[in-house]
């Protein structure tokens, strides 16, 4: 009778290590479906953020699922680039940001907000989408977003306008203004281009312009200093 009293109690005990260890695991992994992502996060998530910050200069790393050392230092780059508390977790702010869905977690920008997750104003964002479809419809992906970085990199500099709107619609800046195509309208792919753009890659590397060799008549555009050819696009400074 005591060896069988005896053997329930460590039975009891066991069971008790187990759930206890069970549960120290479970608060000490953070999932990447979680409503935060951050070190020791693994799964597609975390590879869709390294996958966007690699694609915009921020990460260096392997594509890999887990969320170590080197993706933190990248996510802190991107929350510093865009005013973002610079801690290395994908929160919904960031993740915001990021354009990315977290489980437990609205990411997604409604269309009823006044800002973007970049603190831009919707009409600005759909500005620089309309100008992206106007102007580069036909290039690749990545032909689109150096374009857009382009009008940024414009929005920056002290040569022009200090807005997207002042840039775009500067006297004989841009051809669809011109003839009318910026108010064609623009598609889902263009509006991700620009807020691609926005969130810090710059496919032009750092080029305040752009031109088509086949169809450009001003000879001061091709004085210019060229930095890449992308498309039928030449980026230049």
């Amino acid at each position: 009778m005591q060896q069988s009293k005896s053997v329930k109690i460590t039975a009891i005990v066991l069971a008790a290590i187990v759930a206890l260890t069970l549960i120290i695991v479970l608060s000490t992994t953070v999932f990447a479906n979680a409503a935060t992502v951050k070190v020791g996060s693994r799964g597609t998530v975390v590879k869709t953020i390294q996958t966007k910050l690699k694609r915009w200069g921020y990460y260096t790393g392997s594509v890999d699922g887990v969320f170590g050392a080197k993706t933190k230092s990248a996510v802190q780059l991107f929350q510093r680039k865009n005013g973002l508390t610079a801690d290395g977790i994908v929160g919904s702010a960031t993740a915001k940001a990021m354009g990315v869905t977290l489980s437990g977690s609205n990411t997604n920008t409604s269309s009823n907000n006044n800002t973007t997750a970049s603190g831009l104003s919707n009409s600005d964002l759909y500005l620089l989408s309309c100008c992206i479809y106007g102007e580069a419809r036909g290039e690749s992906y990545t032909g689109k977003v150096a374009v857009a970085a382009v009008i940024l990199n414009r929005v920056k500099s002290s040569s022009f306008p200090n807005s997207i709107s002042g840039v775009i619609y500067q006297s004989g800046a841009f051809t669809c203004v011109s003839d009318g195509q910026i108010n064609l309208g623009t598609n889902d792919e263009c509006t991700r281009a620009a807020q691609d753009a926005l969130n810090g890659w710059d496919p032009s590397g750092g080029a305040l312009y752009y031109f088509n060799p086949a169809t450009a008549t001003s000879k001061w555009i091709w004085s210019r200093p060229q930095l890449i050819t992308i498309g039928k696009h030449i980026f230049c400074l």
